[in-house]
């Protein structure tokens, strides 16, 4: 994941793009917006079971969207993602281990 947090910073420097923690975080939204679109349309607005609508390209596509918003906000907030991913994985074992499901 530093490899993401350190090319995306590149990226991010290169092409302008603002550090500022808000916007960051409505990229972000707006990018999960976007996937759910797609997960919808796959659904024909809920009438069927879940089906790519044109190709897993556009699915692909949204999901590496989200990584670099989320990569992008992360860095904005100075947040190392290796260490806040690994942190949540601990908290889900514990809860495994305790209550049988990984929900608070």
């Amino acid at each position: 994941m530093i490899h993401f947090q350190k090319h995306t910073a590149q990226m991010a420097s290169k092409w302008g793009l603002s550090n500022d923690v808000m916007a960051r975080y409505a990229d972000l939204v707006s990018e999960i917006g976007e996937l759910g679109k797609e997960l919808v349309a796959g659904t024909n607005y809920g009438e069927k079971s879940f089906e790519p609508v044109e190709s897993s390209e556009n699915l692909a596509m949204e999901m590496g969207d989200i990584v670099f918003a989320l990569t992008l906000l992360a860095n904005a907030l100075k947040l190392d993602m290796e260490e806040c991913f690994a942190k949540t994985m601990k908290k889900c074992e514990i809860r495994m281990a305790d209550k049988g499901h990984i929900g608070s």
